[in-house]
């Protein structure tokens, strides 16, 4: 084990070599193309092999990463922002194939109005096309994530794509600590040959992938895709736990509870913005005041039972958006209106409050976290709700 001050892109890069990929579709956007050029370098020094190919657009991107794994290769791409949208044709058409691409996206603004700051707007546009998604917290998780990512994806019974989807900047290109396996250990766990596939492209036994359906079977390919996504939270529960016992890290599949055995109230979030709120409750607690956070690690497939469970004791919590939905229902974000359907059936379920935070980039401060905590605190011991959406850090 090796233990070096990183940044994520690098720690998925390394991921990915530990992976023993053979493709990998490479076009620049930031704040992701830190991981294209950690591989370049890599594969340039002879710390692995694999096809690196350097293409015309991110459209190219995706469409040789969805055909190289239609071979049977193991593989890996990414984007960010406008790049990952101008791909939304392979994108959505990926996990109709069945192909278990790889792929991460450094979450930023699309560019509304000449935006590059980080928002997770870009990467969630696809989350109803079945499409696996992550959030990691943290470079470390980033590694380990991806590094999952092959494992879950690849098994027969899911065939999805999945997106790591880091936190642009903050997470993509300031360095943590990163503990790194030797490679032994990584391929002990992550085999370097994918499972066999029974359709695969081989000129020796030529097949048709995604042919032509129309409303013959068109329904059916659908239903099949909402098989996969639901083998997906087995299989997701099966790959860490196996993490879990050869790492010895890797934490809950799904989603991860901080400072909630005696929390009055919780917040609930995804991606970096759980490091400002782990602050934010160490303070707030030398205070006596108890807090805590829900991390969702994995947006999709969505944790909807592991977070009835975490949050039907409260009377009141709070949703955390890095994201816009406009025109949703109460006009909230993305995760709030997700967190609202889970909740719905519950007899006597928590207050939900909703706060869009750090759009465009713009920080989550600790002085911002204890604002949403406060509010939240509040609805609980009035039980009364002032208002259901919040902009917080915004300039009147």
């Amino acid at each position: 084990m090796v233990k070096l001050l990183t940044t994520g892109t690098f720690a998925i890069a390394t991921a990915v070599k530990h992976a023993d990929v053979d493709v990998i579709s490479a076009y620049p956007i930031r704040p992701y193309t830190g991981v294209m050029n950690a591989l370049a370098r890599m594969i340039a020094d002879g710390e692995f092999d694999a096809e690196y190919i350097v293409v015309d657009s991110e459209h190219t991107q995706f469409e040789v990463a969805k055909h190289a794994a239609a071979c049977g290769a193991r593989v890996f791409t990414g984007s960010a922002g406008i790049g990952w949208a101008y791909a939304h044709e392979p994108i959505v058409v990926t996990p109709g194939c069945r192909q278990p691409v790889v792929a991460m996206v450094g979450t930023r603004a699309l560019d509304d109005p000449g935006n590059f700051g980080v928002e997770h707007n870009d990467v969630l546009a696809e989350r109803d096309m079945g499409w696996m998604i992550c959030f990691p917290e943290n470079p470390q998780e980033a590694y380990d994530l991806t590094l999952m990512a092959y494992k879950i994806a690849e098994n027969p019974k899911v065939l999805l794509p999945i997106a790591i989807a880091c936190d642009g900047n903050f997470i993509t290109h300031v360095r943590f600590p990163v503990d790194l396996p030797e490679a032994d250990v990584a391929r002990e766990f992550l085999p370097p040959t994918p499972p066999p596939r029974p359709s695969v492209l081989h000129p020796d036994k030529p097949i048709i992938l995604c042919p032509h359906t129309d409303y013959y079977w068109g329904m059916e390919f659908r239903r099949q895709l909402d098989e996969a996504m639901r083998n997906a939270r087995e299989v997701t529960r099966e790959v860490h736990k196996e993490f879990n016992k050869i790492f010895g890290r890797g934490g809950p599949p799904f989603i991860e509870e901080i400072a909630t055995e005696d929390a009055e109230v919780v917040l609930v979030g995804m991606g970096g913005m759980t490091m400002v709120a782990r602050a934010a409750i160490r303070e707030m607690r030398k205070e006596g005041i108890k807090v805590g956070f829900v991390k969702v690690r994995r947006f999709r497939p969505f944790p909807d039972e592991e977070l009835r469970e975490a949050l039907k004791k409260y009377r009141a919590i709070g949703v955390i958006d890095n994201d816009f939905s406009l025109g949703a229902p109460n006009h909230g974000g993305i995760l709030y209106q997700e967190v609202r359907s889970t909740l719905y059936d519950l007899e006597d379920g928590p207050y939900v409050i909703n706060f869009m935070a750090g759009l465009g980039g713009r920080e989550i401060t600790v002085e911002y976290m204890r604002k949403m905590y406060d509010i939240v605190l509040k609805v609980a011991k009035t039980g009364k709700v002032e208002q259901p959406v919040y902009w917080i850090g915004l300039r009147e």
